[in-house]
């Protein structure tokens, strides 16, 4: 087996590690999500504490994105297809939007019960002690999943894990409103409970923003950070045969990064050698940057970025028009049968022509000379050549 079978081997056996670990994970919060909720629930009904029920809600929500992540996580996992050529990272990306969208939500819904209650300060029926042990126990067991959630979200790369530990944070800390408010009411401080959830759920919002904030710019194909492109700059630069990078081009795509560069090589290597410097350059890509999974090369003779933009009727002609309309401009001069091969340079929209003859077609230096002058004047008309050489043997 080749050490490429190996690693894609190697590679996918660690993605269906990832998946296993992430669905297992998923399935053990969505059951801790249900048993908090139905707990919040009924613990807040028996010792009236409304805060606590709130709170019930709020757990089942997470059992709702519990199942979007894990569905979104299923199709983001899925490999290229004809429809999706690049995959399907986006539903992924798709699922964060909605995730931070819904934080934001909630967020607003706990702001307003808030604000209600703060106003109806007088109404409100004191909590009992029960509230506060089931406040306590959730704190501890959604800080736990967050930061259980977190840890593989980071290993995986994956947002959308990671939007996720983010909203049982949330969880843990409108838990902590609840410890908060149902003990100063028991105290007599009633008022404390409903500030403190504004102040955690401007919190909760503003991590929702980010997350919607980012998952749009994935959308629109916003770039990846400027450092990030001036170390994969840098790291092309490096390879040998590479004269210079423009058009360097990302975005995000799910975890991964893709590129598109524009390479400048030596104009006079062959075809074969500047394909070759293009897969190196992807192959160094590709080994120091884990992100990076996808690297488009486009090979250039020249940096086409300065170069003045022309109209498609200015553009150059192809090998056949060339070929035919320089055999008739030197129709007198050379023949058909003497012309050994043709080299065209495409560079700064014009052609220099490389033509070589046949070896005893002179044997006199001079007349070699003055006959590459008279070819170069015979052309004048012809606004794409820019040079003419020509070449015995």
């Amino acid at each position: 087996m080749s050490p490429v079978s190996e690693n894609t081997k190697s590679d996918s056996t660690s993605r269906e590690d990832s998946q296993i670990a992430t669905h297992r994970l998923l399935m053990l919060s969505g059951a801790i999500d249900f048993g908090l909720g139905a707990l919040k629930v009924g613990v807040g009904i028996v010792a009236n504490s409304h805060a606590l029920i709130a709170d019930g809600i709020h757990s089942f929500s997470d059992l709702a994105t519990d199942i979007m992540v894990w569905f979104f996580n299923r199709i983001g996992a899925m490999a290229p297809d004809d429809d999706h050529p690049y995959g399907h990272a986006r539903f992924e990306t798709f699922g964060t939007l909605i995730l931070g969208a819904l934080l934001i939500l909630v967020a607003g819904v706990i702001i307003y019960d808030s604000i209600v209650r703060l106003m109806n300060i007088t109404t409100v029926q004191l909590p009992a002690w029960p509230a506060l042990l089931v406040a306590l126990a959730s704190i501890l067991v959604k800080e736990w999943l967050y930061r259980v959630t977190a840890r593989l979200g980071t290993k995986n790369r994956s947002k959308l894990m990671l939007a996720n530990a983010w909203h049982h944070r949330s969880d843990a800390l409108s838990s902590v409103i609840v410890l908060v408010g149902v003990g100063g009411a028991m105290l007599g401080f009633s008022w404390l409970e409903m500030l403190a959830a504004i102040g955690v759920s401007l919190m909760i919002a503003q991590i929702g923003w980010k997350l919607v904030r980012q998952s749009v710019e994935e959308l629109v194909d916003t770039a990846v950070a400027e450092s990030y492109v001036q170390e994969i700059q840098k790291s092309i630069e490096g390879v040998e045969g590479v004269r210079g990078v423009h058009s360097l081009r990302t975005r995000r795509m799910g975890p991964d990064v893709l590129a598109d560069i524009h390479l400048q090589v030596n104009p006079a290597i062959s075809v074969s050698e500047g394909h070759h410097i293009g897969e190196w350059v992807t192959r160094t890509l590709l080994e120091e940057f884990s992100e990076l999974t996808d690297v488009i090369v486009h090979i250039d003779a020249e940096d086409d970025e300065l170069l003045e933009s022309r109209d498609a009727a200015s553009i150059p002609p192809l090998r056949r028009e060339i070929r035919a309309a320089l055999t008739e401009a030197w129709h007198a001069e050379v023949t058909p049968e003497e012309v050994q091969k043709m080299i065209l340079h495409y560079l700064n929209h014009q052609v220099d022509v490389e033509l070589h003859l046949n070896k005893d077609r002179f044997t006199d230096s001079d007349a070699a000379g003055q006959l590459q002058s008279r070819l170069e004047m015979r052309v004048n008309h012809l606004p794409w050549v820019n040079r003419v050489t020509v070449w015995y043997g």
